[in-house]
């Protein structure tokens, strides 16, 4: 592709019932892979917690997802928004699964009656002492501690008092994790738990909506309560409603995606 070559970009809520609440991802269409410094350049221009780079391959998608600050190694919410823009520019068929290939698998997304099931990998989390500062920083007292592939996960006593959290984010980044999950029992019906992300170490303070921290706390929940299906929402600002189930090693994650914006990205990129 030439320097000058406009490139599709779309700006899609995932995990929203409707527009301007969930997770805003952009989602940027490229026929061959520009270097990275120019994918980190572009998802540091946009500002988003996750920029999703998807490539067309033989029989599967190549996707990457991107921070402000770096590359990740999974993301629900950006997977979601890329099955919605496929969808919606018909380069895949909206009746048959679509297999991404990403630095965590295959990954398949699947439509369900209007809302998008995903298929990721169980991240088990076993109990660990807080390390230092993780506490401090979040301002709470814990029930529970764990530690996941990639973040930690805090158990506070009430949803209540997971609400009115209000993290110190620079102590918070000087964590040595990804990010830090922190949830509690829903105090209602019709949700069964509730969680709040952050992540100011990878450059999203708080996440309105984080699927694969949902890898985490299917886990933990499972473990909890005994069960293996849950509905869960993640209570940041946007908000933001997850279904969870577990099958073994995999869990579907299930969600509804708003195509926003649509539109071309003219600062295209040499692969």
């Amino acid at each position: 592709m030439s320097t000058l070559e406009p490139l599709p970009l779309y700006l899609v809520d995932a995990f929203a019932e409707r527009p301007f609440s969930g997770n805003p991802a952009a989602v940027c269409l490229v026929d061959a892979w520009p270097d990275d410094a120019w994918l980190q350049s572009v998802a540091a221009e946009l500002k988003h917690s996750e920029t999703a780079f998807v490539r067309p391959g033989p029989k599967s998608f190549d996707l990457r997802w991107f921070t402000p600050a770096l590359e990740v190694d999974l993301c629900g919410h950006a997977t979601l928004a890329s099955a919605c823009v496929l969808w919606h520019t018909g380069r895949a068929a909206v009746d048959e699964p679509i297999r991404f290939s990403t630095r965590s698998g295959i990954l398949t997304a699947r439509e369900q009656g209007g809302k998008i099931g995903l298929d990721f990998p169980l991240d088990p989390q076993t109990e660990t002492r807080a390390p230092p500062g993780l506490l401090e920083a979040l301002g709470v007292e814990a029930k529970y501690v764990g530690q996941g592939r990639f973040d930690f996960l805090v158990e506070l006593a009430s949803e209540a008092e997971l609400r009115r959290m209000a993290p110190d984010f620079v102590r918070l980044a000087a964590v040595d994790c990804r990010g830090v999950i922190v949830t509690a029992r829903s105090s209602g019906a019709p949700f069964d738990f509730v969680s709040r992300f952050f992540a100011p170490a990878s450059g999203v303070d708080e996440d309105p909506v984080t699927g694969s921290a949902h890898c985490t706390l299917a886990h933990f929940w499972q473990k909890r309560l005994g069960r293996d299906r849950f509905q869960a929402y993640q209570a940041s600002r946007r908000g933001g409603v997850v279904g969870v189930s577990i099958d073994g090693d995999r869990v579907l994650l299930t969600g509804r995606a708003v195509l926003v914006f649509e539109g071309r990205l003219r600062a295209g990129a040499s692969p």
